[in-house]
């Protein structure tokens, strides 16, 4: 009898097909830059603005001589102050508020109750859909020059975005401890306290401290509308033309947002890899009560006082706003130029991540911290790309918009370019920090089978890279959406234009209309955004 031996034969690699909605998504995406593109008038005709050279000229020679004088950086460090105070209260409203409103929109509170959930989620439509800067402006015809409009113009729309994050790291915690505490008889309230909470801490207090990284930034732009600060007398500098001065405003704002981030990063790291042992850290003891305490000195330094909003004139200005503003504007010409310019906005807001998305690529290999040691020249070229990646995110997009204008006719391009060029810098830096956490073994294999730098990274890193990328950059589209309205306030096209046209006016009900279209066209993105990244995964 003859034995036969059996081989157990491997599996067939299953044939390799192409995902037919990521085709479709990719084709589209270039067939909407098409698009806009040619809206932006980038080949219609002459762009340049060859009469501009030499006043841009002396504003880059002026990145070498910034202004020293004692009395502009004293000046200076007043105007810093001012927007840490800002940007400290704004985040402690805006965690207060998002605290209360995560209850209102988390699964967790609706239960099956769809319906209620979904109306919850679309009330932060309108906190969310506008820019800080609008917030600005209409606060200040009801409040006047008060430090609250500041304050308020940060913490409000804050306040909507962190109930949206709160509400989703609550309902991402494993529920296993919540549902044995209601099962034991608890109420849904301390089983959310002590079943949720604590696994969820964490993430909440990373994200605040990302709030206040980001609470800087806009600050900065509300010191351009007016409210004092550092973007105040950048503002102030720029229409002078002293480029001395403005060098000395942009580097201050750079290292005033590298303490910010530096702090911030401190934190997220600690709470990545907590500390062994039942004792609590200290160091993240030690930020929370600092944090703690600047929030108590900016109440003092800024001279809050709470009679302020429900003072008579505060009421009665509110109530002429909201009069006026309702029924909203319905005209025509009105309802056809919103139209035209909303699509002039969302051609804008994609050149603009079209532009951050392909640097990012290109430099965040070498603002990468890889692990293991680097020469001394690879080491030169990621501190230099990195400072260039602070400088971009910290000069306000509307400066950067004045400044292409040297270059550049004006128009949809220098706009959506100078929303690039800032989004560049933030973009780049998230693309970095993506690009550090990969595995370094498959660049390692491909170095190992001869390739050189440049083949290791376009085969070892770049394919793996591509999804976190693009990912982040569907997110930055949701807020260069908003971004455009900021640039199109100082002229540079699109629905914030014509909403500055509008507020100058004082035609609220042409406002109201506006904003509503603000609100819409902001959602929509935010849609297609959330879909195109479902189609990543």
């Amino acid at each position: 009898m003859t034995a036969v031996l059996t081989r157990p034969v491997a599996p067939a690699a299953p044939p390799l097909r192409r995902d037919r909605r990521r085709w479709a998504w990719g084709l589209g995406a270039v067939a909407l830059l098409g698009w806009s593109l040619a809206g932006s008038g980038l080949f219609a005709g002459e762009v340049v603005n060859a009469g501009g050279t030499a006043q841009f000229g002396r504003f880059a020679a002026g990145a070498l001589s910034p202004a020293l004088d004692g009395e502009f950086l004293g000046v200076l460090a007043g105007s810093a102050l001012v927007t840490v105070a800002y940007a400290a209260l704004g985040t402690a409203l805006a965690l207060v508020l998002g605290a209360a409103g995560a209850v209102l929109v988390s699964r967790t509170t609706w239960g099956r109750r769809r319906l209620g959930w979904h109306s919850a989620r679309a009330s932060l439509a309108v906190p969310r859909g506008l820019h800080e800067a609008v917030w600005g402006l209409l606060l200040v015809n009801v409040l006047g020059l008060d430090p609250w409009v500041g304050v308020l113009a940060i913490g409000v729309p804050y306040g909507a975005v962190t109930a949206k994050v709160f509400a989703d790291l609550v309902d991402e915690v494993p529920r296993g401890s919540y549902s044995a505490l209601l099962a034991a008889g608890s109420g849904r309230v301390p089983a959310a306290l002590y079943g949720l909470l604590p696994p969820a801490a964490g993430g909440l207090l990373s994200y605040s401290f990302y709030r206040l990284e980001c609470a800087v930034r806009s600050a900065v732009v509300l010191g351009l509308i007016g409210a004092g600060g550092l973007g105040y007398q950048l503002s102030l500098s720029f229409a002078s033309l002293r480029w001395d001065q403005v060098w000395s405003a942009v580097y201050a704002l750079a290292l005033l947002c590298a303490l910010a981030e530096v702090a911030g990063r401190a934190v997220r790291r600690r709470l990545a890899a907590p500390a062994a042992g039942p004792r609590r850290d200290a160091v993240l003891t030690a930020a929370v009560l600092g944090t703690v305490a600047l929030v108590a000195w900016s109440w003092w330094y800024l001279a809050l006082t709470p009679a302020t909003l429900a003072s008579d004139r505060t009421r009665g200005q509110l109530a002429y706003v909201l009069g006026a503003a309702w029924p909203p504007a319905t005209d025509g010409e009105l309802l056809r130029s919103i139209g035209a310019l909303a699509v002039e906005t969302v051609q804008m807001s994609v050149v603009a991540i079209a532009v951050a998305t392909a640097g990012a690529v290109l430099v965040a290999g070498v603002a990468a911290r890889p692990a293991g040691r680097l020469r001394p020249g690879r080491r030169v070229a990621g501190t230099l790309a990195r400072i260039a990646l602070l400088l971009l995110r910290a000069v306000p997009p509307p400066v950067w918009a004045l400044v292409l204008l040297f270059l550049l006719l004006p128009g949809v391009l220098p706009g959506a370019l100078a929303l690039g060029v800032y989004t560049l810098g933030v973009l780049g830096r998230l693309a970095a920090e993506a690009t550090e956490e990969l595995d370094p073994r498959p660049r390692a294999a491909v170095t190992a089978l001869g390739a050189r730098p440049a083949g290791a990274r376009l085969y070892g890193v770049l394919p793996r890279a591509a999804g976190p990328v693009l990912a982040y950059a569907l997110y930055r589209w949701e807020v260069t959406i908003r971004d455009t309205v900021l640039v199109g306030l100082l002229g540079a096209g699109g629905l914030g234009a014509l909403l500055a046209s509008e507020m100058a006016a004082f035609d609220w009900a042409a406002v109201t209309t506006v904003l509503a279209a603000i609100v819409v066209l902001t959602w929509l993105v935010d849609l297609v955004s959330d879909r195109a990244r479902r189609a990543l995964r």
